[in-house]
């Protein structure tokens, strides 16, 4: 088990990330059962500030420890709100050095708060750049001996491609919002996402379409089979709150 390996240099060392930190949810809607799959825990300032300010804050020296308090308020906030489904939790793979060891401070949370770990979900945020694709893999591989389900966000984009399709499949894999923005509109685009599910289907993967805005984008993303949806058109991010859902009408 994870609690009986040494602690490595960045679990020991550092400085913390000062300014406090808290979050916001955004769900991810399984529509053909009009229901919750899963809220995104997506990080803000305790005072509400944005994410992007806060990545502004980041370098070699904090990382480690903000990606950590990220994962303890994301469970300490959906079992405050009673989260229901599964809670999808962000990590910076730049900030695990080992990821039995890095995992711990998840763990201890969950036991404190009482969520299950069966219901997290592991994303790998679209925040940074991927320096090692071999540890990538690697981490995803140990959060999913440990129980946790993986997803890879942003797929079409950067490092989330077929080489890391390739050798590593996760449960879940978002397609970037790229490839879905006017996506009614764009031969080009309905072909490229069609080929990826095509693929997902044949992997056994969950797609989801993330920052869908519109009727006609979703009308079309229904006709190819995509089913989990995330984006404006039901609900913006809620800061400390789980938000109210909007459901096109059918």
């Amino acid at each position: 088990m994870s609690e009986n390996l040494p602690p490595c240099r960045a679990c020991q060392g550092g400085p913390g990330f000062a300014q406090p930190l808290s979050m916001a949810f955004q769900p991810i809607i399984d529509l053909p059962r009009r229901q919750v799959f899963a809220h995104e825990a997506l990080v803000r300032g305790a005072d509400g500030s944005s994410a992007g300010s806060l990545l502004e804050q980041l370098d070699d020296e904090n990382r480690y420890h903000f990606d950590q308090q990220c994962r303890i308020k994301a469970v300490e906030w959906g079992a405050q709100l009673a989260v229901p489904a599964l809670l999808s939790i962000n990590f910076m793979p730049n900030a695990v050095y080992r990821a039995e060891t890095c995992i711990r401070a998840t763990l201890e949370a969950a036991r404190r708060y009482n969520f299950p770990l069966e219901r997290i979900i592991f994303e790998v945020t679209e925040q940074e750049q991927v320096l090692d694709l071999d540890h990538l893999i690697g981490i995803l591989r140990a959060y999913r001996k440990q129980g946790f389900r993986t997803a890879i966000d942003d797929f079409g984009a950067g490092y989330a491609g077929l080489n890391l399709l390739a050798d590593f499949q996760p449960d879940l894999l978002k397609l970037d919002m790229a490839l879905i923005r006017d996506i009614d509109r764009d031969s080009v685009r309905q072909v490229l996402v069609d080929g990826v599910l095509g693929i997902c289907r044949r992997l056994n993967i969950q797609v989801i379409a993330e920052g869908v805005e519109t009727v006609a984008e979703l009308d079309t993303l229904r006709g190819m089979g995509v089913e989990l949806f995330q984006g404006y058109l039901f609900a913006k991010p809620a800061f400390q709150a789980l938000p109210e859902i909007r459901y096109p009408q059918a």
